[in-house]
């Protein structure tokens, strides 16, 4: 008798378990009350990036006098029809996934989920109608989403929500983004680029404040978005937001994460903006699916608590992607790799899921690539630790793209070479990454890298020339 496997949420996570599941033999159900593809399709990866690209082309067509290229129109962006390519992108992607479902014979169902009791679901359809459903094994994958902050509630119109400011078909005047993680950041630099005047409100001390990015890339960020016009206040939080006319009156104050503030960071200001985007962290999607109901343990918070394996509190019933909160890491390619992983222990594996070798992808200008050990969680946790870094502006491929802002930094064991940490900040950054997470992957070091050889011109030459420095022999740096 074939393993039914029931998957609840067919984001990146559920829908990628739902066809491994398949392959493997398993009869399959997903369910999803919203969208295929979740709110990396829809609300998050691949949206986020048609607006970039566009941002990018506009960027580059302002640029076209310094390529010798004479264009007397003053370029702009019209929003309506990006956000009709956008729209179109996605129901391509999406009908993509649905074909997928069908040709692998997996039963996909628009609709609520709700467990009474184990082995059972209920379902009640979009359309109205209900059914049941039984399970041996059950993956939950029903992500997250954006949260706020109760002085600024989202309104849709002038108060938004990462999912909201997508849809935007007209480029504001002024936008304030409140927040500069990853999903703040990569906005601030395409509603720049768009034509927006941005602010940027952070309550750390430094754009992306988090452990995986290296101190030198936020360092280089803050300078990038000094160059563009893109105000950052660091340190800083806004109090409050009160609608005046068809504008917003924004408050401003010191942060409560600042010990000893500056006599700057203490003051209170005011400003005007059209549009507030809040992009503060995401709330865990676990409410109203009846987890008490079979044993699943969550935290005060609502993420569900699962371990390397993927599994839960209940021994049939399995938790991937962004329902395990940032305990664990939430990117999309994370949990289409723990929804694999989930559906090898449901068929008796034991496989774990390693975190240490997670690759980040943030789409900001200059992009920012990293995985492994930042250079400071190195030092805490080794003593023979190196980063040698390489400006992009020595590479040959970088002077001819016009993208010279940036650099690579690898992070290694100064007595055997292996790599402990790769962090590039420059032109297409996210995609050599890939050089660096098969390197450590393999357990490579920076002798295996500098002895590869390397086409020219690329910009892949500057992890070789980081290598090369890695070994105190450069040749360009």
């Amino acid at each position: 008798m074939n393993i039914k496997i029931a998957i609840i949420g067919a984001g990146p996570g559920g829908y990628v378990a739902a066809i491994r599941a398949a392959q493997m033999g398993a009869e399959v159900t997903l369910v999803e009350k919203a969208k295929v593809g979740g709110t990396c399709l829809n609300y998050g990866c691949i949206p986020s990036k048609i607006l970039k690209k566009s941002a990018d082309l506009l960027e580059n067509i302002k640029k076209a006098d310094d390529f010798g290229i004479e264009n007397s129109s003053v370029p702009s962006c019209n929003m309506s029809k990006l956000i009709k390519r956008k729209e179109s992108v996605i129901s391509t992607q999406a009908r993509g996934i649905l074909g997928l479902l069908k040709k692998h014979g997996i039963e996909y169902i628009e609709g609520s989920a709700y467990i009474p009791e184990p082995n059972h679901l209920e379902i009640t359809k979009n359309d109205g109608n209900k059914l049941t459903c039984q399970w041996d094994k059950l993956i939950l994958a029903t992500g997250s989403r954006p949260t706020t902050i109760p002085s600024l509630p989202f309104n849709g119109q002038t108060i938004l929500s990462s999912d909201d400011v997508l849809d935007l078909e007209t480029i504001p005047d002024n936008i304030t983004i409140v927040g500069a993680g990853v999903i703040g950041c990569e906005f601030a630099f395409i509603w720049n680029s768009l034509g927006a005047n941005v602010t940027l409100v952070e309550a750390l001390d430094r754009p992306l404040p988090l452990p995986s990015v290296d101190e030198d890339c936020s360092k280089l960020l803050t300078r990038e978005m000094k160059k563009r016009k893109i105000k950052l206040l660091v340190n800083r939080t806004v109090q409050s937001a009160k609608q005046e006319d068809e504008k917003l009156t924004i408050s401003c104050g010191p942060s409560p994460f600042n010990d000893n503030p500056s006599k700057k960071e203490s003051e209170i200001t005011t400003e005007q903006t059209d549009k507030l985007v809040v992009c503060i962290g995401r709330k865990a999607n676990s409410d109203g699916l009846g987890l008490e109901n079979i044993g699943v343990e969550m935290d005060e918070r609502g993420w569900v608590k699962a371990d390397e394996k993927m599994l839960t509190s209940n021994s049939d019933v399995y938790a991937i992607g962004d329902l395990l909160g940032p305990g664990k890491v939430m990117l999309a390619h994370v949990a289409s790799t723990e929804g694999e992983i989930a559906v090898e222990n449901c068929f008796g594996a034991e496989k774990s899921m390693q975190y240490e070798q997670i690759p980040g992808a943030i789409f900001t200008s200059p992009e920012i690539g990293n995985i492994g050990l930042s250079e400071k969680e190195a030092r805490e946790k080794f003593d023979n630790v190196r980063a040698d870094s390489v400006l992009f502006r020595t590479s040959g491929k970088a002077q001819v793209l016009g993208e010279i802002a940036g650099q690579a930094k690898i992070v290694s064991n100064s007595e055997t070479g292996k790599i402990l940490g790769v962090h590039i900040a420059g032109p297409h950054a996210t995609d050599l990454l890939g050089e660096a997470g098969i390197a450590m992957h393999m357990g490579a070091g920076v002798k295996d890298i500098a002895e590869t050889i390397h086409a020219h011109p690329t910009l892949a030459e500057v992890l070789l020339e980081t290598s090369f420095k890695a070994l105190d022999m450069p040749l360009h740096s």
